[in-house]
C-alpha cells in the first residue's frame, strides 16, 4: 500500500468527508477520491460507503483507518525526531488556536515562517483551549494558542511550557442604538437583564462571562452561542445581544457597534503552549515568530 494514499485515507476517516479531507490536505476533491479508489483496489476491499451527505467507514475501512492513523503518527514522530537532530525547520507543524488569534495574527506568523522555510508544512485547527491542550499533551498538536480571562484563568498541566503573547482589555460591545451606547464605561453589576452573545458553553469566553457576572450577583442569559467574534459582532450590531469582546477582535471593525470599558477591568491574555520535552525546532521557530507578529 502506498504511504501517500494511507495518509489521505487517515484524513478521510478523521473528517468523515471527502470534501473536508481535501480541504485539510490542500488537495482537490477528485484527487482524494482517486486515492480512495486506488486504495480499495490495492486492498481488495470497499473502505467507505455513503452516509447522508457524508461517508462512513465500512468494517474493512475501520480496520485500515486504525492502521493508517498509527502509521501517520509514526511518520510524524520520525519527522519531528529527524528535524530535531539536524535543527532543521522542516516537515509538519500542527497548530491549534482560538479563532480570534488565528484570524488576526497566527496566519501572519505562519505565512512569514513558511516563506523563510519552504519545506515546512503547517496545518491549523481552530477551537478552544479546553479541547486543544489535551490534544497537545497527546502529541496530536505541536503548539496551541489559547486564552486566559479574568475570572476564568487557564490551568495548565505539568510539562506544558507557556509563552505569553499579549494581554488586552475586554470591553462590552453594544449596538449603536443601545441605551448604553452613549456611555464611556459601565459597572459589571449594572449588566443585569441583558441578552448575551458568546462562544459555546465550556469555552473560555463563555465561562469567563458567566463567572465574571455571577461574581457580581448578575444572572446571565446567553441566547446566541457562536464560534467566532465576527459572527458575534454581527449579532451585536443587529441589536439582538451584547457581548464581551477582547481588543484584537475589535479590529474586525463591525459597523454599528460601540465599545464600553468595564468596571472592574476585565482582561484577556493570549499565550502559546508547547510541550517542554517534545518541542521541535519548527515549534520553537513558530513561537518566536508568533511573539513578533502578535505585538505588531
Amino acid at each position: 500500500m502506498n504511504w501517500e494514499r494511507l495518509r489521505v485515507f487517515a484524513t478521510v476517516a478523521e473528517q468523515s468527508s471527502v470534501t473536508a479531507a481535501a480541504e485539510a490536505l490542500h488537495l482537490t476533491r477528485p484527487a482524494v477520491s482517486q486515492h480512495l479508489r486506488k486504495l480499495e483496489r490495492e486492498t481488495g476491499c470497499r473502505l467507505v460507503e455513503p452516509a447522508g451527505r457524508g461517508i462512513r467507514l465500512t468494517n474493512a475501512g475501520q480496520v485500515l483507518a486504525e492502521a493508517a492513523r498509527s502509521v501517520t503518527a509514526a511518520v510524524s514522530a520520525a519527522e519531528h525526531d529527524l528535524a530535531d537532530i539536524h535543527q532543521q525547520i522542516i516537515g509538519s507543524l500542527r497548530i491549534g488556536a482560538v479563532a480570534s488569534a488565528l484570524r488576526l495574527f497566527v496566519l501572519d506568523a505562519l505565512r512569514a515562517l513558511t516563506a523563510e522555510h519552504p519545506r515546512l508544512r503547517p496545518t491549523v485547527r481552530d477551537g478552544e483551549g479546553v479541547d486543544l491542550i489535551p490534544a497537545l499533551r497527546l502529541g496530536k498538536l505541536d503548539a496551541v494558542v489559547f486564552e486566559s480571562w479574568t475570572g476564568w484563568p487557564a490551568r495548565m498541566p505539568a510539562g506544558v511550557e507557556l509563552t505569553e503573547l499579549l494581554t488586552e482589555d475586554v470591553q462590552l460591545a453594544v449596538a449603536a442604538d443601545h441605551p448604553l451606547a452613549e456611555r464611556e464605561s459601565v459597572r459589571v453589576d449594572e449588566l443585569a437583564g441583558l441578552r448575551w452573545a458568546s462562544c459555546a458553553p465550556g469555552s473560555e469566553p463563555h465561562e469567563a462571562l458567566v463567572q465574571t457576572l455571577r461574581s457580581h450577583a448578575v444572572d446571565v442569559e446567553v441566547d446566541h452561542c457562536v464560534t467566532d467574534y465576527a459572527t458575534m459582532l454581527s449579532i451585536v450590531a443587529a441589536g439582538l445581544a451584547v457581548a464581551l469582546v477582547p481588543g484584537i477582535a475589535q479590529r474586525l471593525d463591525e459597523p454599528g457597534v460601540r465599545y464600553l470599558d468595564c468596571e472592574p477591568r476585565i482582561r484577556r491574555t493570549v499565550a502559546v503552549a508547547t510541550l517542554e520535552d517534545r518541542s521541535t525546532p519548527a515549534a520553537r521557530a513558530f513561537v518566536s515568530e508568533l511573539s513578533r507578529t502578535a505585538n505588531i
